[in-house]
């Protein structure tokens, strides 16, 4: 149970730093980007749409934690859905209003 937290505790502070702009090099594929490539986004909106996201991962995550993996049947489904919904809309948001006009 502890390990749960553990890991809610870590995307917690994952999710702070990437909302305040500070975690770019988290992100997978921005970091190892050329100059080129990174001149193309807007890093502040980019850290700020990947820590909005990563906030409701850390939410189901905490929810399935709290329920120790005994979840009520109506809630069973919001995990594999949330978490594909939510990388859906990441990606989505990243490729569009991250992009520099």
């Amino acid at each position: 149970m502890w390990i749960g937290w553990l890991f809610v505790i870590l995307f917690a502070v994952i999710s702070i730093a990437l909302l305040m702009g500070k975690g770019s090099f988290l992100i997978a594929g921005y970091n190892t980007a050329s100059k080129k490539e990174k001149e193309k986004y807007n890093v502040r909106r980019l850290c700020r749409v990947v820590g909005g996201g990563f906030s409701i991962i850390t939410i189901i995550l905490a929810i399935f934690t709290y329920y120790e993996g005994e979840m009520p049947e109506y809630l069973q489904w919001v995990m594999p859905w949330g978490f594909l919904i939510t990388i859906a809309l990441i990606l989505i948001l990243s490729n569009t209003i991250c992009k520099k006009k």
